[in-house]
């Protein structure tokens, strides 16, 4: 199963935040939070989504570690 990508409305594979176009235009910092498997993850996959929501650019967004 596929599902949309909120930056781009393409899609992505279970397990992915974004599809692999979007993913790469992050910064390096967004994606390294992003990849950290703690407890603060699902915090930092909500504030990915709500900043796409709001329109900010894939390459402008700040996920905190």
């Amino acid at each position: 199963m596929r599902h949309d990508v909120p930056s781009c409305k393409g899609r992505k594979t279970p397990g992915q935040y974004l599809c692999r176009s979007c993913w790469f235009r992050l910064t390096p910092a967004a994606r390294r939070a992003l990849n950290r498997p703690d407890s603060g993850a699902y915090g930092r996959l909500r504030a990915l989504y709500r900043q796409l929501e709001d329109g900010v650019p894939l390459g402008e967004i700040e996920v905190s570690p």
